[in-house]
């Protein structure tokens, strides 16, 4: 595609993308290289990007509104319309540039959609937008879902879970999430590459000397020493991991969900004498993420094709000291990373991965050696995937004791009946979750 003046190129494409979301409950990283993303020119594919995420972030509230503007509900043909409307709403509400310009531009869009007949509409609906926002945003206000943003069933189990706190998780998961990096400080130490770095940053923690935090994200060509292997893309969170499972020297060390490979290469940069690593994941094409996330930082790893839940399939009956189980779940905390998690995600798919990670702890409990340790680590807020699955484990495992993480995010944990949440925002970091389980030694 060719350069468009006029922007609606990037917004035909966010369009096209977001409805795959809503439709087809597609990936939105997917649905955006499948909708033209990467044949927009290099101005035009950030801007599509951020409509793109911007409109799947907003989509409830921008839903409210179109259905309060329109006199009967669009046909299923045309859903289309109804996800370029919301990234037309987006901009116009968020965006910095003429509200004449956006409209102009969203309008463009229909014919690049495949809707041209659909012109007039879009026309309509967003210019009454502009006569009606001030007398229409205060009813957006007071539905539930229009102002948090996130569907009922999740506001409700969030609000249940964290009765003081829902609100301000609510609102993390609205907000854009900044890049945060990690460093490897053996390479070198964050005052340095922070001297080095040409754009505003700060560093994070001080209990977590590798973390870094960018002002504004950047292309990691920017970043000094990345091809060299100093620094990573890593949310704060997630770089406490390796801290808390604590590997040593000449330890076997099983990541049991690696891909992408973050939380794997993390732990060889924390002890770099670590005797093997094993990079465990069910998926033969995301594993090839983590060997080029291995190359590129000058690690090693044995990569293994395999499921986590069925060990007699890869396992080679060598135990391990230390299982890191970075388990599937319902990505409550990363919403504001992964905005079309709000669509992807129903209510009941929290007991079948409440389930599943339950099984994943079980099965691969018996390959811990005595006194080895396992992480159990979610990316979700909600208790039934967090102290619920650890106290149905601890519940019956005779040989099992819990452990107080190593944590010194205090800011951002909460102490949970088993386990520690870190909950979003709090440090403008991402919602984790971890358990830290010794396997005691026979009597």
């Amino acid at each position: 595609m060719s350069d468009d003046n006029s922007g609606a190129l990037p917004r035909a494409v966010a369009a096209r993308a977001l409805d795959q979301v809503l439709t087809h409950g597609r990936n939105l990283d997917s649905a955006l290289a499948d909708s033209g993303l990467n044949s927009l020119s290099d101005r035009d594919r950030p801007l599509a990007g951020a409509l793109a995420y911007g409109a799947a972030r907003t989509h409830l509230r921008n839903s409210y509104i179109i259905d309060a503007l329109v006199d009967r509900s669009f046909r299923n043909r045309d859903s289309v319309v109804v996800a370029l409307l919301s990234v037309g709403l987006f901009a116009l509400q968020e965006s910095r540039r003429p509200d004449y310009a956006v409209v102009s531009a969203t309008v463009g869009a229909a014919t690049k959609v495949g809707k041209p007949k659909m012109k007039g509409v879009v026309n309509a609906i967003l210019r009454r937008f502009l006569r009606e926002r001030d007398e229409l945003m205060p009813k957006v206000e007071q539905n539930l879902t229009a102002h948090w943003q996130h569907p009922e069933w999740m506001i409700e189990l969030i609000r249940n879970d964290w009765p003081e706190d829902w609100q301000g998780i609510l609102n993390a998961g609205n907000k854009q999430a900044p890049m945060w990096l990690r460093l490897n400080t053996n390479r070198i130490d964050r005052a340095q590459w922070l001297k080095n770095f040409a754009g505003p940053a700060e560093a994070g923690p001080d209990a977590l000397a590798t973390a870094v935090k960018l002002s504004e994200p950047t292309a990691v060509s920017n970043l000094p020493g990345f091809m060299d292997g100093d620094c990573s893309v890593q949310d704060v969170a997630s770089q406490a991991a390796a801290g808390i499972l604590a590997p040593e020297p000449g330890m076997r060390v099983l990541d049991a969900c690696a891909a992408p490979g973050g939380k794997a290469t993390h732990l060889l940069e924390f002890c770099p004498g670590v005797d093997e690593l094993v990079a465990l994941d069910v998926s033969e094409k995301r594993l090839v993420r983590v060997q080029e996330n291995l190359d590129r930082l000058g690690l090693k790893a044995s990569v293994v094709c395999g499921d986590a839940g069925a060990p007699d399939k890869w396992w080679d009956g060598q135990m391990f000291d230390r299982i890191l189980i970075d388990a599937p779940c319902s990505a409550t905390g990363v919403i504001r990373r992964h905005p079309d998690i709000r669509f992807l995600r129903q209510p009941h798919d929290i007991a079948a991965l409440a389930k599943q990670q339950l099984a994943l702890l079980r099965t691969l409990w018996p390959t811990l050696k005595p006194g080895g340790r396992m992480l159990y680590a979610t990316c979700s807020v909600l208790r039934a995937e967090n102290e619920q699955v650890i106290a149905d484990f601890l519940g019956n495992c005779e040989n099992a004791i819990e452990l107080s993480p190593d944590l010194g995010m205090l800011e951002a944990a909460e102490v949970s009946t088993h386990g520690v949440q870190l909950l979003p925002g709090r440090i403008d970091n991402d919602g984790f979750y971890y358990a830290l389980i010794e396997k005691q030694a026979a009597p």
